[in-house]
């Protein structure tokens, strides 16, 4: 299967022009598609519903938004409220359906400056053909150190928990006559995850060792089946890359910030990790990756993850 990543920076490419359609064919054909920093009614993108934009121009989609904020823009017309949420967040699409989806408001620390954002991650159950996947769209915070390693270890809290705490609903439906569970079983809640977004950090640095974890100078490539490791440090096909650009002290500074990690149980099925820096649809570049999503966990993995 294709997966993608993408901070579209809400529609802007680097030439500062805002095109949502240009955004929406770099990602379209992935089977999976995790996207940052799409919003919802603000002045800079003419008041635009992102998602429901994006939604249609990337038809045949099951998706969800997860919103990392949430402020008023309601206005009045003829005398008549209009609600409506200025929304700033992350997105998941997928060709499979998505299961249940729960947001997760990350940890924020209030800044004196500069200006500093609530972040969230949104995580999506998709029955793969290989067997339950969690999968999150995520953005990390882009100012301090400090504040990514407690978002991210509040996000290991919650994927270690994630077998034991269940989907939405879990247990006998006691009322059959109010039908909680729509006539279906308790929702999976694997253990196998794939974690994709703009992490704000680059290999190497505090953040990512504190995802991926250490081993020893006896088993420095040790992998837990629950733990997290690199795609692109696994994958056979994976060259140097970055997905990022910018211009530090007059100097053009190539960085890798987005990536995507999976479960030690999916380690084995990355086949290849990139990044297309042809594409000026944003400031980031978008991070595609090749998995084997087909063969079922019990079949080569000698058990479900």
């Amino acid at each position: 299967m294709k997966l993608v990543s993408y901070n579209i920076q809400y529609g802007f490419g680097a030439d500062g022009r805002y095109d949502l359609k240009r955004s929406a064919r770099v990602v379209a054909g992935a089977d999976i598609i995790a996207l940052q920093e799409v919003e919802r009614h603000w002045r800079r993108t003419n008041d635009d519903d992102q998602p429901a934009l994006l939604s249609q121009l990337l038809p045949g989609y099951h998706w969800v938004y997860g919103p990392a904020f949430d402020m008023d823009a309601s206005t009045r017309e003829g005398g008549r409220l209009v609600n409506r949420r200025r929304q700033f967040g992350t997105m998941l699409l997928s060709r499979l359906p998505i299961v249940w989806s729960r947001l997760h408001a990350l940890p924020m620390r209030r800044m004196a400056r500069p200006l500093n954002t609530r972040n969230a991650a949104l995580e999506c159950m998709i029955e793969t053909p290989a067997g339950p996947i969690r999968f999150l769209s995520l953005h990390l915070a882009h100012v301090g150190v400090e504040e990514r390693l407690e978002q991210i270890d509040y996000l290991l809290d919650r994927h270690r928990c994630a077998p034991l705490e269940g989907g939405p609903w879990s247990g006998s439906d006691d009322e059959p006559e109010r039908d909680w569970t729509n006539g279906g079983s308790e929702p999976e809640s694997p253990s196998a995850a794939i974690w994709m977004g703009d992490f704000n950090c680059e290999p190497g640095s505090a953040e990512y060792r504190r995802i991926v974890g250490g081993g020893t100078p006896y088993h420095p490539g040790a992998t837990y089946r629950d733990g997290l490791v690199d795609a692109a440090a696994v994958a056979p096909e994976t060259t140097d890359f970055h997905t990022h650009e910018k211009t530090i002290a007059g100097r053009p500074a190539l960085r890798r910030l987005d990536h995507c990690f999976v479960t030690g149980s999916l380690a084995a099925r990355v086949r290849a990790v990139g990044a297309d820096t042809a594409e000026g649809a944003s400031d980031h570049f978008p991070l595609r990756i090749d998995i084997d999503l087909e063969t079922p966990l019990a079949t080569s993995q000698g058990g479900r993850a």
